[in-house]
């Protein structure tokens, strides 16, 4: 029952999450003159995803139901392999036509 609680706690936090971050990075590119078409939209996508999965192995599944045997940390080079990554996605996606 506690991993079903905790997928669901997963998608509601990728939703929410995801919405946020989606509505501040078009506010941004708005203030920007980008505009996001369906060719730049699916990058913006997959650097909400990777950081809000950086954001989840690191922090979020500690506090929730599910206390599994493999709940660790991503590593420090990980973590910031996929940061960097996904804040290159981002500068990307003005260049993108």
């Amino acid at each position: 029952m506690r991993f079903i609680l905790e997928i669901i706690r997963i998608i509601a936090i990728f939703t929410i999450l995801g919405a946020l971050f989606s509505g501040f990075l078009q506010l941004i590119y708005t203030n920007l003159h980008v505009t996001i078409s369906n060719q730049n939209g699916w990058v913006i996508s997959v650097s909400i995803f990777l950081l809000l999965f950086v954001l989840y192995r690191n922090k979020i599944q500690f506090s929730g139901w599910y206390s599994g045997k493999k709940m660790y940390k991503l590593s420090k080079k990980t973590t910031r392999l996929l940061v960097i990554l996904s804040c290159c996605l981002l500068i990307l996606v003005p260049f993108i036509h």
